[in-house]
């Protein structure tokens, strides 16, 4: 059985060492070097690595210390492969990071379904007319120094414009910024929900639903795996007459409302890799205040946590585990702020055309994976940029069962699954492939007596 490739890694480490420094126990760090980082400013690099030059280090951890560094700047995304090399003379090492670039401008057309996922979509009676177009720009590693830069210009059923800007660090320190605005409006708006299913109305001259805000916040950033935000939104929608005379309680007072939100994140990502990872940990913990400036609803504190865990059982086992849960407290929400699972990938799999209304709930997650094969990176004799002739592709075979729970003090009877435990099970497959794409699709049936076959495209926990 091949050994995983960071298990060769540090063989060949340890090997190396012992051949060129014998019977040293610590050694100095005397260099370190990138090749390859044409783009990327050599500072950004250093500000994730854990050693420096000056540094003594034993000789047993050495070669797992290297390889969590060599993790950490993958993980930041901006190449498509690292490599370490190491020599050692007198007690003196030399460590070389290999580095190759990604391709870091992506204008992506849109044309993509207007609806929560696809199953929901597909649900819709006028599905064909509920696509969006338009045109999503986004510039990675802007300037060398692990900026974003991203823009939307959507067109269709939902209209979008936006421009954001994320910088990790200001000069040498690890202090960042965000900042940003959107503006939406759509032909359409989903104004109440009845047997847990959405329901739509359509003006097709007007718009029911218009939103603009703008954002701002501050960033500290240790490395690419801890990372802490403080953001402000101030938030401006209105809704059509249409839609309070469908649901008085859509928004509690007039069509037009302004908010204030604040938002802190603490994000701990400890994952081997982060598209598709199958060793280490993730947790993740938002607290949101949202304080309204006009139309009279109350102000509502959220605290939302997610917990995920990666395990290697080896035999090209692994097995993850996930929980997230989310506590909102408000005197009274108006519909709008109601909702509970089916959104923002927080959905027991099967249930995916079906949303939960509720206050609090809780989801429990647990996959079982085989990497049926690995075909390492495909070359494509046809381009000669070596930043997308080669495709990575593995193909894991998974099973897999979700629990999940919403609940509400009151719940309409027009609506079943609140206060209901949701439960899943399913077999699936997983395809990891260029760009950290992710594809996946998997057989579910509930406990309801429903299921079916499910297309998505990302990592499920």
């Amino acid at each position: 059985m091949p050994l995983p490739p960071d298990t060769v890694r540090t063989v060949a480490v340890d090997s190396l060492l012992r051949s060129q420094c014998p019977g040293y126990a610590r050694v100095r760090v005397g260099q370190v070097l990138f090749v390859g980082n044409e783009v990327t400013k050599e500072r950004i690099l250093r500000a994730e690595l854990d050693l420096r030059e000056g540094d003594t280090l034993d000789v047993a951890s050495l070669a797992r210390r290297l390889e969590a560094n060599r993790q950490r700047l993958f993980n930041l995304r901006l190449f498509t492969h690292v490599l370490t090399q190491v020599s050692c003379r007198d007690g003196e090492v030399i460590v070389l990071f290999a580095l190759q670039e990604r391709w870091y401008t992506f204008p992506v057309p849109i044309l993509s379904y207007a609806d929560r996922n696809l199953r929901a979509w597909w649900e819709r009676p006028d599905r064909w007319r509920r696509l969006d177009y338009g045109l999503h720009v986004v510039r990675y590693n802007f300037r060398g120094r692990n900026e974003e830069l991203r823009g939307n210009l959507q067109l269709g059923f939902n209209r979008k414009y936006e421009l954001f800007y994320v910088t990790p660090q200001l000069g040498r320190h690890r202090l960042g910024l965000s900042a940003g605005a959107s503006y939406y409006r759509s032909h359409t708006l989903d104004y109440a929900t009845q047997r847990d299913v959405l329901l739509p109305f359509r003006d097709e001259r007007g718009f029911p639903i218009e939103r603009w805000y703008v954002t701002g916040g501050l960033r500290w950033r240790r490395t690419v795996q801890r990372l802490t935000t403080a953001e402000a939104y101030y938030i401006n929608e209105q809704i059509s007459d249409s839609i309070r005379q469908r649901n008085p309680v859509y928004w509690l007072g007039g069509p037009h409302r302004r908010s204030v939100d604040l938002v802190l994140t603490r994000t701990i990502n400890q994952r081997n890799t982060f598209a598709y990872p199958l060793t280490g940990q993730y947790l993740q913990l938002v607290f949101t205040q949202r304080v309204f400036l006009s139309g009279g609803s109350p102000p509502i504190s959220t605290v939302l946590g997610r917990y995920a865990r990666y395990v290697d059982l080896g035999r090209n086992f692994y097995y993850s585990a996930g929980a997230e849960a989310r506590l909102r407290f408000a005197r009274r929400l108006a519909y709008a702020d109601s909702h509970g699972m089916g959104f923002n990938q927080a959905v027991v799999r099967g249930y995916d055309e079906f949303v939960v209304d509720g206050r609090h709930y809780g989801l429990l997650r647990q996959g079982l994976s085989y990497r049926a094969f690995d075909l390492g990176r495909l070359r494509l004799p046809l381009f000669g940029d070596p930043r997308i002739n080669t495709i990575p592709l593995q193909l894991y075979l998974n099973t897999f069962t979700d629990l999940g729970y919403v609940a509400e003090r009151t719940v309409p009877a027009r609506n079943r699954l609140p206060n209901q435990l949701l439960a899943s099970a399913g077999v699936g497959l997983h395809l990891v492939t260029y760009y950290d794409r992710v594809f996946t699709l998997e057989y579910t049936r509930t406990r309801h007596g429903f299921g079916g076959l499910f297309f998505r495209t990302e990592f499920p926990i």
